[in-house]
């Protein structure tokens, strides 16, 4: 059997008690390689990137189900293994509908981080891993030719060193590490919770609003939508900013941060689909040559 076959008949038996024959909702939810999560009835469960170690893993889910008006809590608080990987289970929720872009929550998506953020980290968990995934992505274009990768480089290495995981983070606070909408479901209670702890940790708190902040800076979310995010935020008492100051100033590292990786990602996709750049991954790889230009 397969990992997926595996962890489908995992989330089943968890789901149920004993294996009655049903007709309960069932799909994968995502099969990639670094997670691999699966749904029956009302019931998920997540296959973590291979080599995640427990010791990290468990203080995140612990920190989750300390928050759970904020993050979507886990069934249970210890990740089991499965094929060589550590498997974690969820309650359902509905995400965000991509086609429905006039009704995505950034309001929700402010108040929560603004709670998160405001929330003390308990002791020993690990550092968000925003900047080691950012670095993993720019590494990634070493196995890859082409002609925007010079600008992306360049930008990259304008960043200051904790940006670019060469050295410990600024003391920060709770951070979620990948907040974006595809972070966010509707839970069984009707409320929006955050999801996915893999990069939860301590760190720089302007992390967490910088993809929306270069979404922004590149024309790819509309000003109203980021306005909407950053208000809420505010709002909430989000500490990562001043209530009324410009934010640009305190968001402007993570947020070329974040845009290197994107536009790093994106080359990587199209090198390895053998396609020319999209729309929206010519704005962030342009970003970054304007980025990097004196």
């Amino acid at each position: 059997m397969t990992l997926l076959a595996d962890l489908t008949f995992s989330v089943r038996t968890r789901a149920h008690t004993g294996a009655p024959v049903c007709a309960c909702p069932t799909g994968t939810l995502a099969d990639r390689p670094d997670a691999t999560v699966v749904r029956h009835a009302d019931t998920v469960a997540k296959a973590h990137a291979p080599g995640t170690p427990p010791e990290t893993l468990t203080p995140r889910l612990e920190t989750a189900a300390r928050l759970p008006g904020v993050l979507l809590a886990p069934l249970t608080r210890t990740p089991v293994p499965l094929r060589g990987r550590l498997v974690t289970y969820w309650p359902y929720g509905t995400p965000v509908d991509p086609d429905a872009p006039d009704e995505a929550p950034w309001e929700a998506a402010g108040t929560l981080l603004a709670r998160l953020h405001r929330s003390t980290p308990p002791p020993g968990l690990p550092p968000m891993r925003g900047p080691a995934k950012a670095a993993r992505a720019v590494a990634r274009l070493a196995a890859h030719t082409h002609p925007a990768i010079t600008s992306v480089r360049r930008a990259w290495h304008l960043l200051p060193a904790w940006a670019r995981d060469e050295a410990p983070m600024p003391d920060g606070g709770l951070c979620h590490g990948d907040l974006h909408l595809g972070q966010l479901v509707r839970a069984p209670d009707g409320d929006w919770r955050l999801i996915d702890v893999d990069d939860l940790g301590t760190g720089v708190q302007t992390w967490d609003l910088a993809r929306p902040a270069a979404w922004y800076a590149c024309g790819l979310l509309p000003p109203d939508e980021w306005h909407r995010f950053l208000t809420a935020y505010r709002t909430a008492g989000g500490p990562a900013l001043d209530a009324s100051a410009d934010p640009w100033p305190a968001l402007d590292v993570a947020a070329r941060a974040l845009t290197v990786q994107t536009a790093a990602r994106a080359i990587t996709k199209a090198a390895a689909g053998q396609r020319p750049l999209d729309e929206v991954e010519t704005a962030v790889v342009d970003a970054c040559a304007r980025m990097s230009t004196p």
